[in-house]
């Protein structure tokens, strides 16, 4: 179960599970409630249908299912019943969806990531609307998407709360306290996850404010929280860690914070979210890209965990890259 928060950042470690279930707690016990007992949910529908020990083991039945029942908490009502029975029926759909894009992305030996949340998160969220004991919030969320008009030009007191709350918004946190704990808990774990995050959350602040992004939403960590995410998948986990990656998770990082506002203006008149769909789709085409770049793709044996390893001159691909 602590393996499976961790890896919503890519990390098996239960210490860094720990850390990130204290993020989640300190911001809302509920959020700590339903996270854990999504990823627990999770973890156990998996092992009951027999999946694969390893993948039981190292957490990676859990992060989809923590995820699906944190955006229940946050954009239903996480106080009442039906959100937590909704919520336990969603993980439950996450295991088996999960299992569905497994066998799919597989043929193309891509990474599940975290799309199986994606779909089953997005499903509930435009559907909710229309089930009364579901929504408590009067009309639906449906909106035409609006210009920004807000100002753009950014105080320390905005760069310092973005550069957390890019953090803590992957576990859809507004606190930049519980961005702190998360970020000690990614260099418990390993100290070039932290700097790749650290690096792709300060890339996130500087292409947001060089195209003009309101103020606000830099700061409050919602146009930053995918490019964490894919620099961490881009430099570490699926291309090994060292300088020709890290300006490619760059890249990539700077390519998700554009693609953030895009895909909520493409989801918003149905009343959807962008989640982390700027996340899945930004580095599952890089990784789909890297394969034409020799200097960037040997990868580890283990898709979905961090390879520790450090800055250094990168390899030629093996014969499984």
């Amino acid at each position: 179960m602590l393996r499976g928060l961790g890896q919503v950042m890519f990390l098996g470690n239960a210490w860094t599970g720990v850390l990130f279930g204290l993020a989640l707690l300190a911001a809302d016990w509920r959020y700590g409630v339903y996270g854990l007992g999504g990823a627990a949910l999770g973890t156990g529908t998996a092992g009951l249908l027999g999946v694969s020990r390893d993948r039981v083991r190292t957490g990676l039945e859990g992060f989809n299912s923590c995820l699906a029942a944190l955006s229940c908490a946050v954009y239903l009502d996480a106080a009442g019943h039906t959100t937590a029975l909704l919520a336990a029926l969603v993980c439950v759909l996450v295991t088996v969806v999960t299992a569905a894009v497994v066998r799919l992305l597989g043929e193309w030996e891509l990474p599940t990531l975290t799309m199986p949340y994606c779909l089953v998160a997005s499903a509930v969220t435009i559907a909710a609307p229309a089930f009364r004991r579901i929504w408590s919030h009067g009309d639906g969320l449906a909106a035409l998407p609006r210009a920004a008009t807000a100002p753009t030009g950014l105080g320390p007191h905005d760069v310092w709360r973005a550069f957390f709350r890019n953090v803590s918004q992957v576990f859809f946190l507004d606190e930049w306290y519980a961005g702190a704990l998360l970020l000690a808990g990614v260099f418990v774990a390993s100290r070039v996850a932290g700097l790749v995050v650290c690096s792709g959350s300060a890339t996130a602040i500087v292409t947001a404010w060089a195209f003009g992004a309101p103020a606000e939403r830099i700061a409050d960590g919602t146009m930053g929280c995918n490019a964490v995410l894919v620099a961490l998948g881009l430099c570490g986990v699926f291309l090994v860690a060292c300088p020709a990656t890290l300006v490619y998770a760059l890249l990539g990082a700077a390519t998700a914070t554009v693609l953030t506002p895009a895909v909520s203006a493409l989801l918003a008149p149905s009343g959807g979210h962008a989640l982390t769909w700027p996340f899945v789709l930004t580095t599952l085409a890089f990784l789909l890209a890297a394969r034409s770049f020799p200097r960037l793709t040997r990868r580890g044996p283990d898709h979905d965990r961090l390879i520790p390893a450090s800055y250094g001159p990168c390899t030629a691909p093996d014969s499984a890259g």
